[in-house]
């Protein structure tokens, strides 16, 4: 990857935190959980998808995860899919930008909300493709925790089955299910071991590494034949080092001097974290 791309996709991942966090006045969000998957997204959108709403040629994107819609919507945002002013009505009864995915919402592909149901989706259309003999490539993100969810691995059945090697499943292992570590719940290791067994290739990577991302997603399909996982493993609540990994922040409810204190501490760590890949 050129360092100009580079500088591109984390420019964007910080605009969209920046919305994420604007997101969570007015009624709040999910914030630990959008901040998350944000560099996934944003990868996805920048740099890996083909983007275009009504192309049949493009790629198709499902957020199983759908409380983390606000990295979703700041990424249609950024790339010229939704008009920025609409993010401020935000559960607001005039717009349909609400605590999840909403199909009226441009770029969004279906709704979601209730956990476990988006991989069936995805895999139907990955099937569909298939028959169409396209090369359209389906992804889906999941949250770790939504993985307790049976629909998910009879999905993976199905999806092995029949041989789905244009759907990526990426997972958001933040290792938080809600407000509660998932090891400590359900344990869900050893993951790759249990999607090899489903018949599903699976690679881990660190979902906020932007060159590592492209590394593993350039090589997908990792096998023929083979529906592709991609375990991320992430920060809940990344670029927010106060919230970062806290299990009672999956949820902001922000003031306005705690939104700008949040801002400010965001554009910090970026810098620093700017400063520190210089040396």
């Amino acid at each position: 990857m050129k360092e100009n791309q580079l500088f591109e996709l984390r420019q964007t991942a910080l605009k969209v935190r920046e919305h994420c966090i604007r997101m969570s006045g007015n009624g709040g969000a999910f914030i630990g959980s959008a901040l998350s998957c944000t560099d996934l997204i944003v990868y996805l959108y920048k740099r890996f998808m083909r983007i275009s709403e009504n192309d049949m040629g493009r790629d198709y994107f499902f957020l199983s995860k759908g409380h983390a819609v606000p990295a979703l919507y700041g990424t249609l945002v950024e790339t010229g899919m939704l008009d920025k002013e609409r993010l401020a009505s935000h559960l607001s009864a005039s717009d349909d930008i609400y605590w999840h995915p909403n199909k009226k919402i441009p770029g969004v592909e279906f709704h979601s909300g209730s956990l476990g149901h988006l991989l069936s989706v995805a895999a139907g259309v990955a099937m569909d493709c298939k028959l169409r003999g396209t090369d359209n490539k389906v992804t889906v993100l999941l949250g770790d925790g939504e993985l307790n969810e049976g629909s998910n691995w009879e999905a993976c059945l199905l999806a092995s089955a029949y041989k789905l090697d244009n759907l990526i499943i990426i997972i958001d292992r933040n290792r938080f299910q809600a407000n509660k570590k998932t090891e400590e719940l359900i344990p869900l290791d050893p993951l790759e071991a249990k999607f090899s067994a489903f018949g599903l290739a699976a690679e881990t990577v660190y979902g906020h590494d932007f060159e590592q991302l492209d590394e593993l997603f350039f090589r997908i399909p990792f096998e023929h034949n083979r529906p592709n996982v991609v375990i991320a493993e992430t920060v809940r609540g990344k670029g927010l080092p106060s919230i970062e990994s806290r299990a009672d922040r999956w949820f902001c409810k922000l003031g306005g001097q705690d939104m700008g204190l949040l801002l400010q501490e965001l554009h910090d760590a970026e810098t620093r974290q700017t400063a520190g890949a210089a040396l």
